[in-house]
C-alpha cells in the first residue's frame, strides 16, 4: 500500500469532516427518506471497477454527490421505522479514530482490549446486570450476541446431561427444548436453527392479550416436554419486543427458571436500556437475574452501527463454549481472562469499544437516562394523540418507546381497513416528511412508530399523524373508487 502524504490526508479529512458536519446539521431540513431514483441507483449498481485510483482529495466530493443524498433516513427526528437510531456525534468521531488505529481486538496488551473490558462493564452497570471480568463481549449486534448466549446455554445443558457437545455434537443426545413467544425477536429462532436445536424444538409459548409471555402456559409446556423425555434447557424472554415494546414478566419467568433449572436468556436488544427511565424501570424487575442478556448499544444508545453486546452471568462457561487457542495464537502474557476471541466466534474483531466509550463518556449516565426518558415520554404523548384522533386507534398499550396503532376509516370493511393499513407505511414513506413501518398484531395490520431519537419533538409527532391521515385519505379514496 502506497503511503499517502500527511498533508493530502489532512486536507481530505478536513473536507470529509465538513461534509459530515453539514450532513448532520442539516438532517432535519431534508426529506426523511425518498426513493434513490432510477438514474442514481443505476450509477451505484453499475459503477465500474476503477483501473487507476482517484486522488484522495476527490473522494469527499464523490461521497457528497453519490452516497450521502440517499440515506436510509434514520438520523432524522421524524424517522420512526423499525429500531434504527440516529448516530451519536461522539460515536461518529470515535469511528474515524478507531479506523485509523485499526487493530484486531481479539486480544493482546493494547488499548482497545482494555477499553472493551471497561465499556462492557459500563453497559452492565447501566442496565443493572451483575458483572464479573470476562463475562461479556461486544459483537456485531444482538443477533450474534444471541448465538453466543444460546451456545453457552447449550454447552451447560449438554454438560449437565453428561454430553460433550463440542466433541460429539448433538447426535444421540436427548433433544434440547427452548421456549419463547411469537413476539420474541427472530434472531432467537435463527440461533436455535444454527446451533442444531431446530425450530421445532423452540416452543412457541402463548402470550396474554398485550403480548407478554404467559408464565402458566410456559410451566405447562415445560412439564409436558419433560414427560416426553425431552430436555428443557432455556427460556428466551423479552425486555422490550420489537412489535410493541412489551416487557415480559421477567421476575416470574426467573422464578420458574430457577425452579426448573433452565437458562434464562433475555433479549434486550432494543429495550433493555429502558430500565434507566424511572417511569418504566419497574417493568424490568428480574432482568438482573438472567443467565444472559443480549442488547444493542447501536440502538437506544445511538452508537454507530455495528455494536451489540452479550452479557453472561458465568464468564467461565462462555469461555468453555468457544475457547480454542492454536499454537500460533498463544499469548503467555494474556492473564487469567485470555483473549476475547476465546469468548465468541470472531477471531479478527473490529475496534468497537472506542465508539461505545465516546458515546457514553460524552453523555454520561445522567444524559443517557434523560434521553431515554425523553423518548418514552414522547411515546406516551404519541399514544395519547392516537387515542384522541377519531381516525386512529391504538393497537397495543405503550410500555416503552414503541407506539402501535391503526387507521380506521368509517364505512370500510375490516378487509379494506387491513388493506389500507398494510399499504400505509410505504405511502407515508414516499411522501418524505415522516417514516413509519408496519407490522401485524393479533392478525390485523398495524403501523408501529419507534422513538429512539431524543431530538424528536411533539411537533414531529403531529407531523407524523398528519402524514398518516393524508396518505390514508388517498388510499381510502382509491379503495372506494375501486
Amino acid at each position: 500500500m502506497s503511503e499517502t502524504p500527511r498533508e493530502d490526508f489532512r486536507a481530505a479529512a478536513h473536507a470529509t469532516a465538513d461534509l459530515v458536519a453539514d450532513y448532520l446539521g442539516g438532517v432535519a431540513e431534508r426529506p426523511v427518506w425518498q426513493p434513490t431514483g432510477e438514474a442514481a441507483r443505476e450509477r451505484l449498481l453499475t459503477a465500474p471497477l476503477p483501473a487507476a485510483g482517484r486522488p484522495l482529495e476527490e473522494l469527499p466530493a464523490a461521497l457528497s454527490t453519490e452516497v450521502m443524498p440517499y440515506p436510509m433516513g434514520n438520523g432524522h427526528p421524524r424517522f420512526f421505522g423499525w429500531v434504527n437510531s440516529a448516530p451519536a456525534p461522539a460515536g461518529v468521531l470515535a469511528t474515524l479514530a478507531a479506523a485509523a488505529i485499526n487493530p484486531s481486538s481479539a486480544g493482546g496488551d493494547h488499548a482497545d482490549v482494555h477499553l472493551e473490558r471497561a465499556v462492557v462493564r459500563w453497559i452492565a452497570e447501566l442496565v443493572g446486570f451483575p458483572h464479573e471480568p470476562g463475562a461479556g463481549i461486544l459483537t456485531s449486534g444482538t443477533s450474534m450476541a444471541t448465538i453466543l448466549c444460546l451456545a453457552a446455554a447449550r454447552e451447560r445443558a449438554a454438560r449437565r446431561a453428561g454430553w460433550d457437545v463440542r466433541a460429539d455434537g448433538l447426535a444421540g443426545m436427548p433433544p434440547l427444548v427452548a421456549y419463547a413467544t411469537g413476539e420474541t425477536h427472530s434472531c432467537v429462532r435463527k440461533a436455535a436453527e444454527l446451533l442444531g436445536l431446530g425450530s421445532r424444538r423452540l416452543r412457541t409459548v402463548p402470550t396474554d392479550a398485550d403480548g407478554h409471555l404467559d408464565v402458566a402456559a410456559l410451566r405447562r409446556a415445560v412439564a409436558a416436554d419433560r414427560a416426553e423425555g425431552l430436555l428443557p434447557f432455556l427460556v428466551a424472554a423479552s425486555a422490550g419486543t420489537v412489535n410493541t415494546g412489551a416487557v415480559d414478566p421477567l421476575d416470574a419467568v426467573a422464578d420458574l427458571c430457577a425452579e426448573e433449572g433452565l437458562w434464562l436468556h433475555v433479549d434486550g436488544a432494543y429495550g433493555a436500556f429502558g430500565v434507566l427511565d424511572p417511569e418504566i424501570a419497574h417493568r424490568y424487575a428480574g432482568m438482573e437475574r438472567a443467565d444472559s442478556l443480549a442488547l444493542d448499544p447501536h440502538k437506544w444508545l445511538g452508537v454507530p452501527v455495528d455494536c451489540g453486546c452479550a452479557l453472561v452471568r458465568d464468564a467461565a462457561g462462555l469461555r468453555a463454549t468457544f475457547s480454542l487457542v492454536p499454537p500460533y495464537l498463544r499469548d503467555e502474557q494474556a492473564g487469567g481472562l485470555g483473549w476475547f476471541s476465546e469468548y465468541g466466534m470472531e477471531q479478527t474483531r473490529p475496534f468497537r469499544s472506542l465508539k461505545v466509550w465516546a458515546t457514553i463518556a460524552h453523555r454520561g449516565r445522567d444524559g443517557i437516562a434523560a434521553d431515554i426518558a425523553r423518548c418514552t415520554a414522547l411515546a406516551r404523548h404519541l399514544g395519547a394523540l392516537v387515542e384522541q384522533d377519531p381516525e386512529l386507534e391504538p393497537a397495543a398499550p405503550v410500555e416503552t418507546s414503541i407506539v402501535a396503532f391503526r387507521h380506521r376509516a368509517p364505512g370500510l370493511s375490516d378487509e379494506d381497513v387491513d388493506a389500507v393499513n398494510r399499504d400505509l407505511p410505504a405511502a407515508v414513506q414516499r411522501r418524505g416528511r415522516a417514516f413509519v413501518t408496519g407490522t401485524v398484531l393479533g392478525g390485523r395490520e398495524a403501523l408501529r412508530a419507534c422513538l429512539l431519537n431524543a431530538a424528536t419533538t411533539e411537533q414531529d409527532l403531529e407531523v407524523l399523524l398528519a402524514e398518516v391521515r393524508a396518505a390514508a385519505a388517498e388510499l381510502v379514496a382509491e379503495r372506494r373508487r375501486g
